[in-house]
């Protein structure tokens, strides 16, 4: 394969590993980068939701332990281990769902480069104003993520819906909307991990099968390259904001979302990148 595809497949999973878990969209970084890099197509959107897969295996490295005591602890009947499984599948469930029955609406009516912009815009003051709500003393219940009632984790999870307006994002609805409804700021941030993996697993393995056709076993290095080194990002992310988040607010993060929304719109009135991409 071309040297300089597999160069650019690694720079896709810098791109994906360093921004999945950050409160900034992924998507919309993949967007601008694959833009940037020549990378469009069919098969290129299911590259982009396959490296994922790398975010998935930054948080089982990272949590390697607490998964395995989960694991362990569920058929012993551990209180903790089927809480947190339970919660974790509470939180999951409502975006599978509208999702699941909404997604091809979601593809044609929302991907518009305005509505990606309101979404980093409009996620970055509601982040502003989550943190100055924290900073005023808002009430916090959920100091770890094993101090979670099924009732929070379901709060966050409807939360999360929102996330299914492009430019959102995923991490960006939980964390602040964990933070909203009494979590931590590390709390909701480990939360928003471990709700990552049914999220990221399930959306890998439906756009696997239903691409499947547009595969082939020559795309495997260039699918390989991406997915390594998304991982490696993504494990080097998730340490780094786990000790960000325990003396820093997320403010930077929502000034970076709104100059962000305000590039989209300036590129897209340019016509220089297809933000419906």
């Amino acid at each position: 394969m071309d040297p300089i595809l597999l160069i650019k497949a690694a720079l896709m999973g810098v791109v994906e590993g360093l921004t999945e878990f950050l409160p900034v969209s992924s998507t919309g970084h993949l967007i601008l980068a694959g833009t940037l890099l020549g990378l469009t197509g069919e098969k290129v959107k299911v590259f982009e939701v396959v490296i994922q897969t790398g975010a998935i295996l930054a948080i089982v490295s990272v949590y390697a332990q607490r998964i395995l005591d989960t694991l362990r602890g569920l058929p012993a009947g551990d209180a903790v281990a089927r809480r947190f499984t339970a919660n974790v599948l509470i939180g999951f469930l409502p975006a599978a769902v509208l999702g699941f029955l909404f997604i091809g609406v979601i593809k044609s009516v929302l991907f518009h480069p305005f509505v990606v912009a309101a979404g980093f815009i409009v996620g970055g003051f509601i982040m502003l104003w989550a943190e100055a709500r924290q900073a005023r003393g808002a009430p916090v219940h959920v100091e770890t993520i094993d101090d979670a009632r099924w009732t929070d984790a379901l709060k966050v999870g409807l939360i999360q819906c929102v996330a299914l307006i492009p430019g959102v994002s995923r991490s960006g609805a939980t964390i602040i909307g964990g933070m909203l409804v009494g979590y931590s700021r590390r709390a909701a941030t480990e939360f928003s991990f471990f709700l990552a993996l049914p999220v990221l697993l399930g959306a890998a393995t439906l756009d696997l099968y239903k691409n499947r056709d547009l595969l082939s076993l020559a795309d495997l290095p260039f699918f390989a390259t991406g997915l390594i080194v998304s991982w490696l990002s993504a494990w080097v992310c998730v340490r780094w904001l786990l000790r960000f988040v325990s003396s820093h607010t997320f403010v930077p993060f929502a000034w970076y979302r709104i100059a962000f929304g305000v590039l989209i719109v300036l590129t897209a009135w340019g016509g220089w990148i297809n933000w419906t991409a």
